[in-house]
């Protein structure tokens, strides 16, 4: 089967693909329809496709009538006109018929189809022919002495008309409000149905949305498009089960493949959204990414160009850690559109993935060449530039990231890696601006609060530095390096040994091997002059790690300092079985204090995987063009 995408339907223009004599009884009548809106322009309507005009399907049908009418008076104004002597009313009537028939012959469906059943915009220029033979009328009647009757008249219709263009102007305030005023007029054109829930879409108010996508789906249930905006509501409401049903039903009505048949199939290009919406969704379920990926494969092999299938795709592919092949889908799809800075963004994507660094950087670079604001590669551009380490290269990465800033203030990752950069400069006062107000946008925020906290220690201000690893360890209880930092602290400088004993307790009931962890609660033990239970805990730490030097010295410094104790009470006559001992204070060899060891801490990686840019859920009718 081969797909012929259109950018039409037969939703569109119903008559189009109706069979004889359905399509011209239909076709004529419209012109009768289009002669009473320029007569009577009462029911007017943004949208006149798809059921708003129900087709004349037999000859029987009432509304020949008003085709046979329409015809009859055309004909008789041609005639008066042809048989006048009257030179100047032939003429008038003439230039009115001209004005109203020659533009309106290309949207009269006599020559060809037209993507619409009713378009009120034509009828501008037949409109002029119109008040040409009202203006006629008029002076008529004023010259057979029917003056007043004739300014009655036309102050009348003056009055009608200008009181309906004041109404009608009031319609056209709003996408909903123009979409309800085409509702008053008809209940049997589904696309004004779903366009009032894209506008309430919008807005966000996704429950009033879907009841209007459900009535379109019931006015039109082979309506593709309106089953694509049920599921990609539902979708919006959290309702996963429910979108994923309406996306099938959508994908159901599309042409189904025969069996060694060859035949051609049209489909409108936006119903090829059902594929990646639906892929899309089911994508969420990691073990469901095979089944995404057959859905873009499907959606490729009936548009060859689609690239956001392809963008999509690759984000499946990279998930499924088929990095090669995601390059290659990438690839292709740059084929179509080598101007789209997303695919050059997800090509640097995958080359971060198979660590070459500086291939993501070219390509990267080359997103931003087509998209200088493009967030993402802005972003990871610069946090890759700032990886490398150069000075020169951290003035760049700085000048993206406060790019960035200028576009979105309030993206505390933003200030998180401009901090990062600030402390690779050494510049202690930048890095505690920017980090302190990566923690105000995001309280919760790990690496800014650890990294913030090691600032302030490492400039000697402790005591500052506390209040943010007790909230650090409050939102993120396993946070290891956070507790090894609040420990030295409470034993250095706060003097607090039971909530250092407590941090280093935490650290090993979760992780019981943390050699840094039993060593400074070892240090706790000896602070207290507890010796004895300082040299098992030294014993276990030397153990889990018999390379550590430090574990070694400190060990043999407990172990003389407790012979020498027991040598000193021997001497006086004491009993020896006591495990306390003096705290340290008094021994000066003692002074070693708690260990460290940590380092600033990156920001979490999850820029990278996981930002690769994919398509949103799509909606499926697009509003029409003004009718």
């Amino acid at each position: 089967m081969k797909h012929l995408l259109t950018f039409s339907c037969r939703f569109d223009n119903p008559a189009s693909v109706a069979p004889s004599p359905t399509r011209q009884l239909t076709y004529s009548y419209l012109i009768g329809l289009n002669l009473w809106l320029l007569l009577f322009p009462c029911d007017l309507c943004c949208d006149w496709t798809m059921g708003t005009v129900p087709l004349v399907e037999t000859f029987f049908d009432p509304r020949n009538l008003v085709t046979c009418a329409s015809a009859l008076s055309l004909v008789i104004l041609c005639c008066v006109a042809l048989c006048s002597d009257n030179r100047r009313q032939a003429t008038v009537i003439i230039m009115s018929l001209a004005f109203m028939v020659l533009p309106f012959l290309p949207a009269s469906n006599l020559f060809f189809p037209v993507g619409f059943v009713i378009a009120e915009r034509v009828l501008y220029m037949p409109s002029m022919g119109w008040c040409m033979l009202v203006a006629y009328g008029w002076s008529l009647l004023a010259e057979k002495r029917l003056r007043k009757f004739a300014w009655f008249g036309i102050g009348f219709l003056l009055l009608f008309h200008g009181t309906k263009t004041y109404l009608r102007n009031w319609d056209w305030e709003s996408e909903y409000t123009i979409f309800m005023s085409g509702l008053r007029v008809n209940q049997r054109n589904a696309k004004l149905f779903n366009n009032v829930g894209h506008a309430l879409e919008k807005e966000g108010r996704f429950p009033e949305a879907l009841d209007y996508f459900q009535k379109a789906v019931r006015v039109q249930e082979d309506d593709i498009g309106a089953h694509i905006n049920v599921g990609r509501t539902f979708n919006h409401l959290k309702l996963f089960k429910e979108a994923e049903e309406a996306y099938l039903k959508a994908k159901s009505l599309l042409p189904k493949v025969k069996p060694g048949e060859s035949y051609q199939a049209r489909i409108a290009p936006n119903h090829l959204h059902v594929f990646l919406n639906l892929a899309n969704l089911i994508a969420k379920n990691e073990t469901r990414l095979e089944e995404a990926d057959l859905l873009y494969r499907q959606a490729i092999s009936m548009r060859a160009d689609y690239t956001q299938a392809y963008i999509n795709r690759g984000d499946i592919l990279l998930k499924l850690n088929r990095t090669k092949e995601a390059q290659e889908v990438y690839e292709r799809a740059l084929f179509y559109d080598s101007n789209n800075p997303d695919i050059y963004y997800n090509l640097g994507v995958v080359f971060l993935e198979q660590g070459k660094a500086s291939q993501a950087l070219a390509y990267l670079d080359k997103a931003l060449e087509f998209d200088p604001d493009h967030e993402q590669a802005l972003f990871n551009s610069a946090i890759l530039l700032q990886e490398l380490g150069r000075a020169e290269l951290r003035k760049v990465a700085r000048e993206r990231l406060l790019k960035l800033l200028e576009k979105d203030g309030q993206n505390e990752r933003v200030h998180f890696n401009l901090g990062m950069l600030a402390m690779d400069d050494r510049d202690v006062e930048a890095a505690e601006h920017w980090f302190r107000r990566a923690v105000e946008l995001k309280e919760d925020f790990r690496s800014a609060l650890f990294n913030l906290a090691l600032l302030l220690a490492d400039d000697h201000r402790p005591l500052q530095a506390a209040p943010f690893l007790n909230t650090l360890v409050k939102f993120h209880p396993d946070h290891i390096k956070g507790l090894i930092l609040l420990g030295e602290i409470y034993i250095n400088n706060i003097k607090d040994l039971d909530a250092a004993e407590s941090c280093y307790k935490r650290i090993l009931q979760q992780d019981p091997h943390n050699v840094q962890g039993l060593h400074n609660l070892c240090v706790v033990y000896v602070e207290r002059g507890n010796l004895q239970k300082a040299e098992t805990c030294l014993q276990k730490a030397h153990h889990l790690a018999p390379g550590e030097d430090y574990v070694v010295r400190h060990l043999k410094i407990v172990q003389a300092r407790i012979a020498k104790m027991k040598q000193a009470k021997g001497s006086d006559g004491k009993g020896a079985d006591n495990e306390n001992y003096p705290p340290t204070h008094t021994f000066p060899e003692f002074q070693w204090g708690a260990t460290r060891g940590v380092a600033k801490e990156e920001e979490e990686p999850e820029h990278f995987g996981e930002e690769v840019v994919q398509s949103p859920p799509m909606a499926a009718s697009e509003h029409p063009a003004s009718s």
